[in-house]
Order: structure tokens, then sequence, then C-alpha cells
């Protein structure tokens, strides 16, 4: 039994420690290589009245806001792509390149942004991301409204801008579980978690309904890009004006005291370590890469059978819509039962079911029973498939104690980016042009039709169910 002159030290982080440090009889010491308070658990208890502050919904409005800014940028051209194909003059594999660009970067500046986010801190990051999407929507606008341009040169800038709101991406995406941990009390973290997380698919979203009902035709391209820079500026004003603190003064909960985490690198060797963690953030990159496969190229599989790019979009639009609201349903039902692994464990069967079936009525030429069927199958594909991106958030932070949160899941959303593009790429390799075209609605003239759910059904609707498998065991070693 520890005595209470042995009890931890624990570091004091916040405004009133040196209120609490002038009050307390109780034990207390200096770090001095930090510089930091440290008291005794106890003592921090009896001395900091925990506290919820009114302005933590605005940060949580600034990173939904940023995030789906940021997703509507990422996916503006996949639901147009054979539009921007013809403005531009170059083939649907390079088109592919502005959504692969996200992925590539993600990767090395993903790591980079785990360590930043402890390292500088929440408020740091957030306004440097909001600063580089806003930049990039905005070179991407005027790359099309130059006098004397050439296609080459257009798509040159126009790759820029997309590239510095790849950089902004990880910033904001790892940023949710940071935002619960340090402002939100524990019975909401969750919810919060949830609400910023589907920011992202939210934006997806958008860009699914927004990209086809503006771009009618080629030369309304302008014009998109101009209007979805409008709230990339607006979160970069109200990030840099508004966010003017890392964390509260006073911390939401008795947990968030502990929420200094392990060094980077040793939290990285943890992670690595830890066999729980490392199941469960392959199977979530391999469902990232799936859903990333899917929101990308679902114009180019579904066009080449006929169908609008309207009615793509709104299956898109449907697909988002349906796991948001299965997020909003499970996120709240996890906060009040912590019952992660019954959620998790049914979605992912169900997800692969859903994925079977989108690679069975894809195949089908445009009919009304073809599109009723498409409808569906996109609808549940969501409602199942992301509506545990937030439950697995949380479920990483809470087997992967002490690392950092954004540590814990950056390395999930790293994971998800470089199977995300081994399955784009992989796709593209695999897809065969069509013998019969006359059904195709595809209306770009450089690149003949192809065949996208041939050998390529099998992939998605072979990984989902061994995802299932795994996961599995990867939750019976966590309850263990």
């Amino acid at each position: 039994m520890m005595s209470e002159e042995e009890e931890p030290m624990l570091p004091c982080l916040y405004d009133n420690c040196q209120t609490a440090l002038n009050a307390t009889a109780g034990p207390v010491a200096v770090d001095d290589a930090n510089d930091s308070i440290l008291m005794s658990r106890e003592s921090l208890r009896k001395l900091l009245d925990y506290r919820t502050y009114t302005r933590r919904w605005f940060v949580l409005l600034v990173v939904c806001l940023l995030n789906t800014s940021n997703a509507l940028l990422w996916l503006s051209f996949a639901p147009v792509a054979d539009q921007i194909s013809q403005y531009f003059h170059i083939s649907l594999d390079k088109i592919n390149w502005l959504s692969l660009v996200y992925l590539i970067v993600g990767v090395p500046f993903g790591l980079c942004t785990t360590w930043m986010l402890d390292f500088c801190g929440l408020r740091t990051c957030l306004i440097l991301s909001a600063w580089l999407n806003m930049l990039g929507s905005i070179i991407r606008f005027f790359s099309v409204l130059l006098v004397d341009r050439s296609e080459v040169i257009t798509f040159i800038l126009l790759m820029i801008g997309q590239t510095l709101c790849a950089l902004a991406q990880p910033l904001v995406l790892f940023a949710p579980t940071k935002v619960a941990a340090l402002w939100f009390p524990e019975n909401q973290r969750t919810t919060a978690n949830m609400l910023a997380s589907v920011a992202n698919p939210f934006g997806i979203m958008l860009a699914n309904l927004l990209s086809p009902i503006i771009v009618t035709d080629k030369s309304y391209i302008p014009l998109m890009l101009g209007i979805y820079s409008i709230p990339a500026t607006l979160a970069c004003i109200l990030a840099t004006a508004g966010i003017r603190e890392k964390a509260p003064p006073t911390p939401p909960s008795a947990s968030a005291l502990s929420s200094t985490s392990e060094p980077f690198w040793t939290g990285m060797k943890m992670l690595f370590q830890n066999r729980a963690y490392v199941l469960l953030m392959c199977c979530f990159g391999v469902g990232c890469g799936i859903f990333t496969a899917f929101s990308t190229l679902l114009e180019q599989i579904l066009c080449v059978r006929g169908h609008s790019n309207f009615f793509i979009g709104l299956c898109g639009a449907l697909f988002i819509a349906l796991g948001m609201v299965g997020a909003a349903l499970f996120g709240v039902y996890v906060d009040k039962t912590k019952r992660f692994m019954e959620v998790v464990k049914i979605n992912f069967c169900l997800t692969a079911l859903a994925s079977i079936g989108f690679a069975l009525v894809s195949r089908m030429t445009r009919s009304t029973t073809a599109e009723g069927l498409v409808v569906v199958v996109c609808a549940l594909f969501g409602l199942f498939g992301i509506s545990i991106y937030p439950v697995c958030m949380e479920l990483a932070v809470e087997c992967s104690y002490p690392v950092g949160e954004a540590t814990s899941a950056g390395l999930l959303f790293v994971s998800g980016q470089v199977q995300g593009i081994v399955f784009i790429v992989l796709l593209q390799v695999l897809a065969k042009p069509l013998s019969e075209v006359d059904f195709s609605k595809c209306l770009t003239s450089l690149d003949a039709p192809k065949d996208w759910m041939m050998k390529q059904a099998h992939i998605p609707s072979a990984a989902a169910p061994v995802v299932r498998v795994i996961i599995s065991h990867c939750l019976k070693n966590l309850h263990s």
C-alpha cells in the first residue's frame, strides 16, 4: 500500500494551478525540467473545480467547419470527373490524382501531425490547417481565371492548390479526439468526437450533391471552385480570430488531468507493441481505404452503366447521410452504454454484406429496378460502414492509453491513407475497357469507358468479411 508521502505526483497544466499551489497543504513539488507544478492527485481533486466552458462548442464548430470545408475541396472533382476531364483535356486517371494527392501527402505529413498536436497544441494546428486550406482553395480558384492560360499550366496550379489543401487535412482530421479529451466532460466525449468526425463525411456529401448541380456544363467549373473557397475562408477567419487558447483554463473532468501523454517516439513504440491496437489499425485502414475508393470512383463506376451524374451524386450523398445518422445514433448509444465491442462487430458484419451487394448491383445496366437497388445498397453501405467511424476513434484511445489521443487516432488514418492509395491504384490497373458502350453516360472523349466491377468487385467484398473476423479477435483481446 502506497503511503501519502509516496503518492504519485501529477503535472498541473491549467491556469489556476498557481492558485491551487498557494492554497494547498498537500504534497507539492516542482519539475524543473518541464517547469511545471507537480501535485498529488488528491490535492488536485480537492482544489480543482472541474468546469465545462460554453466556448467548447465554438471550438467544436470551428473543427467541424474546417473538416467539412477540407472534405468538400478533396472530392469536389470526383462526382463530375468526366466534365473535369473535358475541361482540362486530360485522362480520368490523371483526374483521380486530384484525390490521390490527399492520400499521398497524408502519409508522411500525418505522422508529423500526430507529433505536432501533442507538442505544439491544438490551437496552433487548427490555425495552420485553416490557413493552408484557405490558400489552397484560393489557388484552385485563380488557376482557372488566368487570361492567357494553357490546360497544362492550369492543371499544375490546380494540383498545387489541391496539395496545400491536402497538407491541411491531417491537422484537422486528427483533431476530434484531442478536442473531445481537452474540452468535453466524459459523458459528452463520444458525442463531441462523433460531431467533429462526421463533419468530414458531411463535406463529401455536399460535394456529391453540389458538384453535379453546379457543373451542368464544363464552363461552370470556375464557378464551382469559387463557391467552394467560401467555407474555407470563413473557417480560417473563425479559427484565427476565435481560438485563443490551446486548452481550457480548468479541466472538464478528472481524466483530463492525465491528458499528458507519453513522448511521441515512446508512444509510437508502445502502439506498435500493442497487438490489439495494431489489429484495430489494420482493420480501420481497410475500411477507410474502401470508403476512399468508393467516394473517388463512384461516378466512373456507375456512369458506364447509363446512370447520370446527378443520380450518382444523390447515391453518394445518401451513402454519407445514412452514415452520419448511424454515427449519431451509435455515438450516443456508446456514450451511454460503453458497448464498443458489440457495435463494431455487428457493423463490420453488415458492411461486408453491403459491399457484396454493391459489387453485384453496380454491374446492372440502368433501369428503374437497377436504380432502386443501387440506392438501397449505397444507403445500407453508408449506414453500417461510416457509422463506426467515431466509435473506432474512441476505441483506439481506450486501448492505447497512455499514448496521446492524436498519436493513436493519427496512425489509424495513416493506415487508411496507405490502403486507400492501394485500392484506387489497383482498381485503375485492373479496370478493362467495355466492349459495349451504347448505354454509357460518361462524357469524356479521352478515355474509353471501363468495366470497374469485374475482378475489382472481389477486392472489397473479400476484404470486408476478413476485417470483420480480425476486428472480432482484436476486441476479444481488448475485453480480456
